[in-house]
């Protein structure tokens, strides 16, 4: 009497998912960001603004200065003056300083940007180190160290030493002896 061989198992169709298996997942599209994985993730696109990268940023137009960053900044035009910078100021005129001040009209005080900008400005340029101008005074200027005038005496003036007047007597003169 003989047993029947073990026939290989049928195959199963489940109603519920199938059990876990070694093969990869499906790529998935998540509305916010996708778990971490040590694997790259593809590029996803998210409905909130993308994580940072130290790609370098786009020029950008400011209405106020810029950031501070290592980089030479671009030609910027701001409503605000924009940020001072370690280069050599051009030589301005200014209504304070001492220094020889270029032909430039100034409506405010310019910022110290590089040296080939050329700015206008409506207030007048500052005193240069010059001899000062003639001043003319309300009252009479100060008196200056000068020989004293003549007087006029209402009395008459001292008595001056002059030899003695000759006499004239009454009587007749003494006798000459000769």
């Amino acid at each position: 009497m003989t047993t029947p061989s073990p026939s290989p198992p049928q195959p199963y169709y489940y109603k519920s998912p199938p059990p876990p298996s070694s093969s990869p997942p499906l790529p998935t599209y998540y509305k916010s960001p996708p778990p971490p994985s040590s694997s790259p993730r593809p590029p996803y696109y998210y409905k909130s603004p993308p994580p940072s990268s130290p790609s370098p940023p786009l020029p950008y137009y400011y209405k106020t200065p810029p950031p501070l960053s290592p980089s030479p900044l671009p030609l910027y035009y701001y409503k605000s003056p924009p940020p001072p910078s370690p280069s050599p100021p051009p030589p301005y005129y200014y209504k304070s300083s001492p220094s020889p001040p270029p032909p430039y009209y100034y409506k405010s005080p310019p910022p110290s940007l590089s040296p080939s900008l050329t700015y206008y400005y409506k207030s007048p340029p500052p005193p240069l180190l010059s001899p000062p101008p003639p001043y003319y005074y309300h009252s009479p200027p100060p008196p200056v160290k000068s020989p004293p005038p003549p007087y006029h005496y209402s009395s008459p003036p001292p008595p001056i030493k002059s030899p003695p007047p000759v006499y004239i007597y009454a009587s007749s003169p003494p006798p000459i002896h000769y």
